[in-house]
């Protein structure tokens, strides 16, 4: 893993190319320029200090000193050696470009030097606060840039649960020196050398991602090119009716990455029940034929979940939807579950039946689901012992009949081109004189209540 050139992690290539290279050099011109303003000095260099009063607010004190912690352990070959306590051009031009442009050697080289100032293995624990930290100011740097897409940041005091939840997803999947991965706080005491950190870097994309995201957003980098439309997606929620949605940016985040990446860009809220009421025929006449969307439930222990439909939902007796269906938790951890191939039992919406369930469906089978809303809304089930056939997802809720006020259905990537709701009509609209017999002899449009809801978008 790697290339030749990086071998030892401290070669003074740079992957630059011309224009990005000068965006470099004019930033630590700016930084060297400051720091001969604040000591005096006519040395090319930076401190701490100048790397703070530049970055302001941007990133948490904590994520700048790792920066410059790492940027100073760096030894560029064949370059003397450098004061202590400052960068030079060298550093700096090779430490942003291992960042933000290495491969996963290179990567990981930077981290284990913005981790510890020893060389060899680092505790486990180690890396899981270095976790937390990146994972922290992630959601910190796009608030204060202004970039959340109309996402909240989540306000809890300390340490925010997403932040943790997330940091902990991230690391669970370090493998440590005996080969084994990170499963559970009883291992965090385990050593974790460069190999199993290159590893890690090489196998979970959201670490290196979110090094480019703090350095790009922190530094307001214009040359080096930085995606953030499939990182972040658009929220889409009719103004006049918003609401505190149960995710935040870490949130959406997570589960985005998951979806098909056609897929990432926009959000579009179709069912809340905060906004729409208790009421399945509500559900069902806002999500059916609106394309791949994501149902997220909290139930009354503070349990978040929830699931991916690939496919538009259909009220019918028949379980629907294909392999890219998924099941996942956010709290109180963050995990996702695909599909096992021991059955097709993805998607299930069914109403009106006298003989198999009424409700919404994942997984599993017939009263028996991973994950399961009764058509008397507000009650559920997740049934898994061990797991989920479906899904190998374990039980997702706190109890496994449980009871819920919060859900959301949103929309993912961009509206069918030809969805019921513009039509919104159903057969008797279209025959006039049956909808005149219908009325006449007394009977009732039962199909009325499913009636796709007006967009709102």
């Amino acid at each position: 893993m790697g290339n030749s050139r990086s071998c030892s992690g401290q070669t003074s290539y740079s992957q630059f190319l011309p224009e990005e290279q000068a965006e470099m050099d004019g930033l630590f011109d700016e930084l060297s320029a400051a720091e001969k303003i604040r000591s005096n000095t006519l040395t090319p260099f930076f401190s701490l200090t100048t790397l703070k009063s530049h970055l302001g607010e941007a990133l948490p004190p904590e994520m700048v000193t790792r920066l410059y912690d790492g940027m100073c352990r760096v030894v560029p070959t064949g370059k003397a050696q450098r004061p202590s306590g400052v960068v030079s051009r060298e550093q700096f031009t090779l430490s942003m470009s291992h960042l933000l442009k290495g491969n996963s050697e290179e990567k990981s080289f930077l981290i284990l030097k913005m981790i510890s100032a020893t060389e060899g293995s680092v505790k486990a624990r180690e890396v899981q606060k270095f976790a937390e930290d990146l994972v922290g100011s992630v959601a910190h740097v796009l608030c204060h840039r202004q970039e959340l897409k109309g996402w909240t940041q989540d306000q809890a005091p300390g340490l925010a649960p997403r932040v943790q939840s997330l940091a902990v997803q991230l690391v669970s999947e370090l493998k440590l020196q005996d080969g084994e991965k990170l499963l559970g706080p009883q291992r965090l005491d385990c050593d974790c050398d460069r190999a199993g950190l290159e590893d890690w870097v090489f196998r979970v994309p959201h670490v290196a991602t979110f090094l480019s995201v703090i350095l790009h957003r922190g530094f307001l980098l214009q040359q080096v090119p930085l995606e953030l439309a499939t990182l972040v997606p658009q929220r889409q929620v009719d103004p006049d009716r918003d609401f505190a949605s149960i995710l935040d940016v870490l949130s959406v985040i997570f589960i985005n990455s998951q979806l098909p990446r056609e897929q990432q860009h926009r959000w579009r809220l179709l069912f809340a029940s905060e906004l729409h009421g208790h009421s399945f025929a509500q559900l069902c006449g806002r999500i059916t034929q609106r394309g791949p969307c994501v149902v997220l439930l909290e139930d009354h222990d503070g349990h978040v979940f929830g699931g991916f439909a690939s496919c538009s939902w259909e009220v019918k007796p028949q379980f629907q939807g294909d392999n890219r269906c998924f099941l996942f938790s956010l709290s109180p951890c963050m995990a996702v579950h695909t599909h096992t191939g021991y059955n097709d039992h993805y998607m299930y919406l069914n109403h009106g039946q006298q003989t198999i369930p009424n409700g919404l469906g994942m997984g599993g089978q017939h009263h028996y689901f991973g994950l399961w809303i009764d058509v008397d809304f507000g009650k559920g089930h997740s049934k898994a012992k061990p797991t989920c056939t479906t899904y190998n997802s374990p039980q997702l809720s706190a109890k496994e009949n449980f009871q819920f006020e919060k859900m959301e259905v949103w929309a993912v990537g961009d509206a069918p081109e030809v969805q019921l709701a513009k039509n919104n009509k159903s057969i008797l609209d279209a025959d006039p004189e049956a909808q005149a017999l219908l009325e006449i002899s007394g009977r009732s449009r039962h199909s009325e209540a499913f009636r796709e809801a007006p967009d709102e978008e």
